[in-house]
């Protein structure tokens, strides 16, 4: 379970774009909303220390017992499903011991951690049609049961981490190939239906969204009100900003024209307060830790190795980009945090818990060469 490592070894650079990036979210948060500034600090300390801890655990010890976490996982989302705290007419947080988390946002490292080893149990086989049903049928139930809470952008993020940890784990390209000659036409003619007024395939609310995005002056006063004030906030910040806690009564923020700017629009605080400058630091900061982790799963000593700091990658990126896409308008209206900077204990505790899973994957390379 332990392995002795050399400090010298540990990924240090990682470490210190993680706390910086959380830096610039904690300040964010407290100028956003001020009395959850403490809360966000407290999530950052509690990550950071669980994060330390894994990442002198050998993951291989955890990967034992992925059929485990497997059912944990499920478990709690079927849990969430039936007794869930409805909070805007989503029902998404359970409360234990008084601690309400969002298990959406655990079953993301879960997910990871138990196809990195379902892979590579199966890596000979990973392109035998049974395999791959196999595979589908596995990820059904968590995606369904987090879609219907109704959390749709979570579901796009949780296939979209599934399908980097796939794709690490040996899909051949023939298969990708031909899913997307079959896929993309069926995106576009679905977007084309999600667009009909009798649609039955998505939410009204979801359909509405879309519509915002692709109709802003139509409806600039209602469903697109919030993107609409969050690109104008980060273009008002112009270069450097109008600095943290300002007082101007131009600002978006101040005037409270972005609810709930602390998570998914934290950007429009940073851009607006830090400016072009503090927005560019986050996103090069993103960028940097997503491909750190690459580097590490490219290195790992084994196929689970691999999926773990590509999963994570996966996750960093993708999440990173759809949340500053909707926050600068290039995305509908969907409502996922931005990794390291949004309010959320439960979804910073849980990057900081798998970023730990990736720490040790490159500790556990770098031993291997050093041998």
């Amino acid at each position: 379970m332990f392995k002795n490592y050399r400090i010298r070894d540990y990924d240090f650079k990682l470490i210190l774009m993680m706390i910086a990036v959380t830096v610039i979210g904690i300040l964010s948060v407290g100028s956003a909303r001020p009395d959850m500034q403490n809360k966000q600090i407290l999530g950052f300390l509690t990550g950071l220390f669980i994060m330390i801890v894994i990442s002198f655990f050998d993951y291989s010890f955890f990967l034992r017992f992925y059929w485990l976490i497997y059912g944990f996982n499920l478990a709690l989302l079927f849990w969430v499903w039936r007794f869930g705290k409805v909070v805007n007419r989503a029902r998404r947080w359970i409360v234990i011991a008084g601690i309400q988390f969002q298990p959406s946002e655990t079953a993301k490292i879960m997910l990871i951690l138990f196809y990195a080893q379902f892979i590579m149990k199966h890596k000979d086989k990973i392109n035998s049609p049974q395999n791959i049903l196999l595979i589908l049928l596995l990820l059904a139930p968590p995606a369904y049961l987090i879609y219907d809470e109704p959390d749709l952008s979570t579901t796009i993020v949780l296939l979209s981490i599934f399908c980097v940890v796939w794709y690490v784990g040996g899909l051949s390209y023939k298969l990708i190939f031909g899913v997307l000659v079959v896929a993309v036409p069926v995106v576009v003619i679905l977007f084309i239906l999600v667009l009909q007024p009798d649609q039955t395939i998505i939410s009204s609310g979801q359909q509405l969204r879309i519509l915002a995005w692709l109709y802003p002056n139509e409806y600039s006063k209602t469903t697109a009100y919030q993107q609409t004030n969050a690109i104008m906030a980060i273009g008002s910040g112009q270069l450097w900003g109008k600095g943290l806690n300002n007082n101007e009564i131009s600002s978006v923020k101040n005037g409270n024209f972005v609810s709930e700017p602390q998570t998914d629009f934290i950007f429009s605080v940073v851009g607006e307060e830090l400016g072009f400058v503090g927005g560019c630091t986050v996103i090069v900061l993103l960028f940097l830790i997503t491909l750190e982790c690459l580097s590490v799963a490219r290195k790992a000593k084994d196929l689970a190795g691999s999926c773990i700091a590509a999963g994570v990658a996966g996750w960093v990126g993708f999440q990173s980009f759809v949340n500053i896409a909707v926050a600068t308008g290039v995305f509908p209206n969907t409502g996922v945090p931005l990794p390291f900077v949004s309010y959320g204990l439960t979804s910073l505790v849980s990057i900081y818990i798998g970023m730990g899973f990736v720490l040790n994957v490159r500790l556990q390379c770098v031993r291997k060469y050093n041998n």
